[in-house]
């Protein structure tokens, strides 16, 4: 952008010195002298002045060496930018699609509005990996570029796009365009794609929600719904919300997690209390068994087995410590 500047500024300052010295040198009028340097600078042609004596003919030489270097010096500067930064905005599209591809287990999130972006703040605050998909070219700049966020281009409905984010290995998908009818035809593409994918969608009212069910969402979220129940929250349990807030003011941010139980984490066979969450600062409250069988509270006597989901609840960073070890965190809220 410097550069522009420089190069704006010198041809104003070219065409400005030359139209001075046509107009007090040669008598011509303003029109004439602004019209005799734009032709002499872009070597078009020339109109030889009238009356021309000595003093004007060593102008008119001086200006057009120096004019003429000046001017192809911008014309080149000015093609050298546009060329460069037209390739390094392929670079780093290039760059980017090479990290889309890389990622496994991932989050896409369709639709960069507020809600979109508050979803993208939420996962890259925990360092998930996420790829936006956003058709306005001018918000992913302003947002994603300036955060480094991983993006697409393009209609989240096309089914090319979302293969292009690499739906196939994505974990999960939040869809959060701007009408309802563009999150039903993303749901229904989604699932098309992908069988087992988690799919969050956003709905206005509850026609819509139930329509994003039937298309294959696994969890339909109304922003006016869920705003209305936590003011519930605050009338009935205001000190319990109070001590959420506080713990976020303080860094110290509780969670609720989802771990699911594989093959290769440690707990496995053990007796809940047998393991070392609970010295970690991280309380189990729940888990669900893979025959869909619930335990909750589960007692200290519960054995973990393969394919378990516990459901904990801690602070950040001992949800972090208990992942690092595991590796099978999930889900956060």
């Amino acid at each position: 952008m410097k550069r522009i500047i420089v190069i704006v500024s010198l041809l104003i300052a070219l065409t400005t010195v030359g139209t001075l010295g046509f107009h007090f040198i040669t008598g011509t009028d303003w029109l004439d002298s602004i019209y005799q340097t734009i032709i002499s600078l872009t070597t078009v042609g020339s109109r030889e002045p009238v009356d021309l004596d000595d003093s004007g003919k060593i102008f008119i030489v001086t200006y057009l060496v120096l004019g003429l270097g000046i001017f192809t010096y911008s014309a080149f500067q000015l093609g050298q930018w546009i060329v460069s930064a037209q390739l390094r905005s392929l670079f780093v599209r290039r760059r980017m699609e090479k990290s889309i591809q890389k990622l496994q287990n991932h989050y896409i999130v369709c639709g960069l509005g507020r809600m979109g972006r508050t979803i993208c703040e939420y996962l890259a605050k925990r360092r998930k990996p996420f790829v936006v998909i956003e058709n306005d070219e001018d918000r992913l700049k302003e947002v994603c570029e300036r955060f480094d966020w991983l993006y697409i281009q393009g209609d989240a409905t096309d089914d090319a796009v979302l293969v292009e984010a690499g739906i196939n290995q994505a974990q999960s998908l939040a869809s959060v365009v701007s009408s309802d009818g563009d999150n039903v035809y993303v749901v229904l593409s989604a699932r098309l794609l992908a069988d087992n994918l988690q799919i969050i969608v956003r709905a206005s009212d509850e026609k819509a929600a139930q329509k994003m069910e039937r298309a294959g969402a696994n969890r339909v979220i109304s922003p006016f719904s869920t705003g209305a129940v936590k003011m519930a929250r605050f009338m009935i349990s205001p000190n319990i919300e109070d001590f959420l807030e506080i713990a976020d003011e303080h860094g110290n941010e509780l969670e609720l997690t989802e771990f699911v139980i594989t093959e290769s984490n440690p707990y496995i066979g053990k007796e809940l209390q047998q393991t070392d969450m609970r010295s970690k600062g991280v309380m189990v409250i729940g888990i669900r068994r893979s025959d869909g069988e619930r335990l909750m509270p589960p007692s200290g006597s519960a054995r973990i087995r393969l394919g378990d989901s516990l459901f904990t609840f801690g602070t950040k960073d001992a949800i972090g410590s208990v992942v690092e070890e595991t590796g099978d965190g999930v889900d956060t809220d």
